[in-house]
């Protein structure tokens, strides 16, 4: 069968070589594998972290592949699945449209490139064709932040289950399966795909701790996908052709422009110009204010308790239950609530895993400052996002010593935008990681990890990194 979309993708799969990518394609995948894999160091102590490593030591013990910030080896499947859950446990991972990409992909091309010695340009082609598979099915299908009639337009269905094709890919690329089998295996992984149930779960606080679009399961159905075609099941080949009965209508998404995920598709790499890194432990949506809270507080020097109100102007259109939820009953809950949120930033303590420690989450004077906090939209917000889909206009006013102090902010900081500022440099991921692991592993070692990370190219065999970023 020629020329299906699911072809087309398997073509591009198969047909990709390191030598293919553009140095800025080989650089920004680098830079993602660094932040991710010091996100999952950041999350082994968080709720959704260690249930993702109870989960997989169920799922065999033969140690083929390592548990990132964990000591010993489980199966393929099982260290998978725990390192989605440990990548997004913190909410501290990148984005990348549809939403969240990283935890979903990386995971079961790296536990496949552990297992069969794989080196560091295997893992990069695999990682940098699922984030740009990912990427065009983003924008090819129903957005979180699609605009229609004016204003902004949450559908009634969406999520991120669509990473299943890009995930499946990457175990493809490592395992350098021929064409034939990655095209059955990706019309498998749409058949099996998990459902979009992000909608669900931004409607209902206190919401599930599984979050958007729990990771450990895009990763099993994407390693299922893969080694049942290698293993002789076939796959629909034209899962994404049939806009009537295929994977656009059983996922419930009202936009199919299937030229958005094929055009120029291995000529042009469009995944790094909307690559973008969180500063912060918490919905991406509250980055601008948070940035824009601390400049007040730290450019004036003003401590918590001389706080008497915050009011911040942001995105209107998260408005629904989830972010402005202010029962704080998880950890998770504290990773979206706009007034916890910002009643966090307030208490001035670094962003990383202490955002999350209960005795932050829970601390009377976080919860006590929830209290001062408002949010509305800012006026400008549809406008601005209908000219350039980064933007977020953000406007911050503080109450303390009876003065009103006031910040603005356009993009917030690890955004590729038209503010260079914005853009969050390799060194400043590197610090991140270090305070991600810091908890974890020893300065030294996390040093290695982090030299080995930014010169993966070099790398012969991922179990080296692999046991750089895990314990003895």
């Amino acid at each position: 069968m020629s020329d299906t979309v699911v072809r087309v993708l398997a073509d591009f799969t198969s047909g990709t070589r390191f030598q293919d990518l553009p140095s800025a394609v080989v650089d920004e995948t680098k830079r993602i594998l660094l932040d991710s894999i010091g996100c999952a160091l950041g999350g082994v102590n968080a709720p959704k972290g260690s249930i993702g490593g109870r989960l997989a030591h169920l799922m065999g013990e033969d140690g083929s592949a390592t548990i990132i910030g964990n000591a010993g080896r489980t199966s393929v499947f099982g260290a998978a699945f725990a390192n989605g859950e440990l990548i997004n446990a913190l909410d501290f991972d990148a984005i990348l449209p549809p939403g969240h990409v990283a935890p979903y992909v990386i995971p079961g091309a790296l536990a496949v490139a552990e297992q069969g010695n794989a080196g560091g340009e295997d893992l990069i082609t695999a990682v940098a064709l699922a984030h740009e598979m990912s990427y065009r099915f983003g924008k090819s299908m129903d957005y979180h932040r699609d605009t229609s009639g004016g204003k902004a337009d949450t559908p009634a269905v969406l999520g991120f289950a669509s990473t299943v094709f890009g995930a499946t890919a990457a175990v493809g690329r490592v395992r350098d399966l021929a064409p034939e089998i990655v095209a059955n295996a990706l019309g498998i992984a749409g058949s099996i795909s998990p459902v979009n149930s992000h909608r669900s779960w931004l409607m209902h606080a206190p919401t599930s701790t599984i979050k958007y679009t729990m990771a450990g399961p895009i990763v099993q159905a994407a390693l299922t996908a893969s080694y049942s075609a290698e293993y002789g099941h076939t796959g629909d080949q034209m899962i994404l052709d049939d806009a009537e009965y295929g994977y656009r209508r059983f996922i419930g998404a009202r936009r199919w422009a299937t030229e958005n995920l094929l055009d120029e598709l291995g000529t042009t790499w469009r995944f790094p110009a909307e690559s973008t890194h969180k500063p912060y432990p918490h919905c991406r949506v509250m980055h601008a204010p948070f940035e824009a809270l601390t400049e007040i507080l730290e450019g004036n020097d003003i401590r918590p308790e001389e706080i008497d109100a915050i009011r911040a102007w942001g995105e209107g259109w998260v408005g629904l239950p989830v972010w402005l939820n202010d029962r704080i009953e998880q950890i998770h809950d504290g990773q979206f609530s706009v007034h916890h949120g910002l009643a966090v930033a307030a208490q001035r303590i670094q962003p990383g895993p202490a955002w999350q420690d209960p005795g932050v989450v829970y601390d009377e004077k976080v919860l006590a400052m929830m209290e001062k906090v408002t949010f509305q939209g800012h006026p400008d917000a549809l406008t601005a996002l209908t000219r350039d889909s980064r933007s977020r206009p953000t406007r911050i006013e503080v109450d303390a010593r009876g003065t009103t102090f006031t910040a603005e902010r356009c993009y917030p900081k690890g955004t590729p935008s038209p503010e260079p500022q914005t853009y969050m440099t390799t060194g400043e991921l590197a610090d991140k990681f270090r305070i991600n692991a810091a908890e974890v592993l020893p300065a030294r070692q996390t040093e290695d990890a982090v030299d080995a990370l930014l010169n993966l190219e070099r790398l012969d065999d991922i179990g080296k990194l692999m046991g750089l970023v895990s314990v003895a």
